[in-house]
């Protein structure tokens, strides 16, 4: 009897947490096409070319995030690191990515559809395509990019 007691007090306080996240304007559900996605500009932490799509949160804050973000044919992000982890998914399309301090194209691991990669806080990799590519991008934000060679940052560039 006690424990059916606890399992129907831990059901309220459950229901009770989902009701108040639903109060203070939290979505129920995202449920989008990749028809539908709203694509705008990259972020200038990226270097030119690229396009994002915001899925869910809000990549600037410290929550859950998902993005698309859709890179050209012949794209590449120098060698950087992330203050979160960062997990990528190739949703079209074919990532390499690459471990180290600087971008090489004649090394990496090509990731086509399907393909995931875990990048842990603060390991250093580097990205590029040789065909148009959309990934998804999910992690804990705020996303920032620490370029290991400060003048590829593209911030820094006039």
């Amino acid at each position: 009897m006690r424990a059916s007691r606890y399992l129907l007090a831990l059901l309220l306080v459950t229901v009770a947490g989902t009701a108040i996240g639903w109060a203070q304007g939290h979505p129920a559900h995202v449920m989008q096409s990749i028809g539908e996605a709203q694509w705008g500009t990259a972020p200038p932490m990226l270097p030119p070319g690229a396009q994002i799509a915001v899925l869910s949160g809000d990549p600037g804050k410290p929550a859950p995030y998902t993005v698309r973000l859709k890179f050209p044919a012949n794209y590449s992000i120098p060698a950087h690191s992330h203050p979160m982890d960062e997990n990528v998914a190739v949703v079209s399309g074919a990532l390499i990515m690459g471990m180290g301090t600087k971008l090489d194209k004649t090394a990496g691991t090509s990731l086509g559809v399907g393909g995931f990669a875990l990048m842990p806080a603060g390991a250093n990799h580097f990205a590029y395509t040789k065909q148009e590519t959309t990934i998804l991008l999910y992690g804990t934000g705020p996303v920032d990019f620490k370029y290991v060679n400060p003048s590829d940052d593209p911030r820094n560039k006039k």
